[in-house]
């Protein structure tokens, strides 16, 4: 067994929460700045929807390629490589967009925040509720060995 369906319920989650982030905060967005504070909260909630699946996305690719699970050397490469793409690609984003003239600092700002706080909730509640076994190999009594032919 793997953590792939808490992963997979964790993406869905955050894509529902990013839908309602977009909606919610282009509508006080509109309140603040008209059509600029909704481009600034609509870039916001893409910002932190395509994050939140490159996270899902690496640890499902790591889990799938390393064999030897989160111990490997492959998976941390891949988890990590992940991060350092995703912290590059924000400051970059920050840089190019915070002087532009369709983009409300602040609108930018507190769309991000309130999404990656969110995304933490969501993630807290789907790997919670995932009924992932901590075991696998477990033999109870009465079972039978598929190896013991005698049986």
């Amino acid at each position: 067994m793997s953590a792939a369906p808490a992963l997979k319920k964790a993406l869905v989650y955050g894509l529902v929460l990013a839908g309602v982030i977009a909606v919610v905060g282009g509508v006080i967005g509109w309140f603040i700045d008209g059509w600029v504070g909704v481009t600034s909260a609509l870039i916001g909630t893409a910002m932190s929807a395509v994050f939140v699946a490159i996270t899902a996305g690496s640890i499902l690719l790591a889990g799938r390629t390393s064999k030897a699970g989160m111990l490997s050397p492959a998976f941390f490469g891949i988890v990590m490589g992940a991060w350092l793409v995703k912290f590059i690609a924000f400051l970059v984003l920050v840089f190019v967009l915070r002087d532009q003239p369709f983009v409300n600092p602040a609108v930018l700002f507190w769309t991000i925040v309130v999404a990656v706080i969110g995304s933490l909730a969501v993630d807290l509640i789907a790997v919670s509720r995932a009924r992932v076994p901590y075991v696998s190999d477990v033999r109870m009594p009465g079972d039978t060995d598929p190896r013991d032919r005698s049986a």
